[in-house]
């Protein structure tokens, strides 16, 4: 079991982003971005200066949180996927040489105007997520599915589907604890149900290879929208069950990775939510250590 985490909220700059991670005891960053740059976008001399100061550091990146089919990309427009595919091709050279075998990424947004979504929809969904799985599988590396605003998010059962029809070894399931409270339940039959983190974990946890921390408290869902306003708060004081999943993964024996995503003082993809960077440094640490105790308290109830 190991320690991680989205380290641009502690900071925009690797320099800043390491002290977080180094000052928490860890050695793992998950990559998202570097001055508001997603690393697999960022120039090849900026990873290269990215590269030596980790190893310099002794700090890891083992997961890159792409944007690979991700809730701005659509199932039925080839130039989104195109752009997965560019995406991935630029990330994959870099996973090799920072020794990063996960990749986070998504089964593409849902708009309004394709839901539900029609058996052509899902055919496409599940080829092109086949395909950017695939490369993933020839490259040695894990497409890591996060249950966020996409296919996959909309209910475990789209989920499940996914896993049934993904036809590659290398699609597996980051599961967030935050994202179902932004939710509504999508299966078929139900109107005007939130998501329940426990119940989507509880149907997904056998196929779950890393999990992504997070956690809030629903406020109220935009008109015409998939994703709520969520009142973001340290992990075990909102609604996302995270004292429950963890207790119920120690006790299972889980022993991969935990990935901190506070968005308490940032959410990446509100520009509107900002905080001074002392501020989101300090979260960032805050948040890591409240974490850590409660894995800490999960292994005491198991006699671990």
């Amino acid at each position: 079991m190991y320690f991680t985490g989205f380290a641009d909220e502690a900071g925009k700059t690797i320099d800043v982003q390491i002290k977080a991670t180094k000052e928490l005891g860890w050695t793992n960053i998950e990559s998202r971005a570097i001055e508001g740059i997603n690393m697999t976008d960022i120039t090849d001399a900026k990873f290269d200066e990215v590269a030596g100061k980790l190893k310099d550091a002794g700090v890891t990146i083992n997961c890159f949180g792409s944007a690979v089919a991700n809730w701005a990309k659509y199932p039925d427009r080839e130039e989104d996927f195109q752009k997965s595919i560019e995406e991935l091709t630029r990330a994959l050279p870099r996973m090799k040489r920072l020794g990063t075998k996960y990749i986070r990424a998504m089964s593409f947004k849902m708009a309004l105007d394709n839901y539900p979504p029609t058996p052509e929809i899902e055919k496409e969904i599940f080829r092109k997520v086949t395909h950017l799985s695939k490369m993933c599988e020839d490259a040695g590396v894990m497409y890591l599915h996060e249950n966020c605003m996409n296919y996959g998010g909309l209910s475990q059962a789209h989920t499940l589907k996914l896993i049934e029809n993904i036809k590659s070894k290398a699609f597996k399931l980051v599961f967030d604890t935050g994202n179902p409270v932004a939710a509504y339940d999508r299966q078929a039959g139900l109107a005007d149900k939130r998501q329940s983190a426990w119940e989507f974990y509880s149907a997904v946890r056998d196929h779950i290879e890393y999990v992504h921390i997070k956690d809030g408290v629903f406020k109220d869902m935009p008109a015409n929208g998939f994703y709520a306003n969520v009142d973001w708060k340290y992990p075990g004081e909102g609604e996302g069950d995270v004292i429950r999943i963890i207790d119920d993964m120690v006790k299972r024996g889980y022993d991969g990775g935990f990935s901190i995503e506070p968005h308490m003082a940032l959410v990446f993809h509100d520009t509107s939510i900002q905080s001074p960077e002392a501020e989101m440094y300090r979260i960032y640490v805050e948040y890591g250590k409240r974490f850590m105790t409660i894995v800490e308290n999960a292994k005491k109830k198991a006699g671990k």
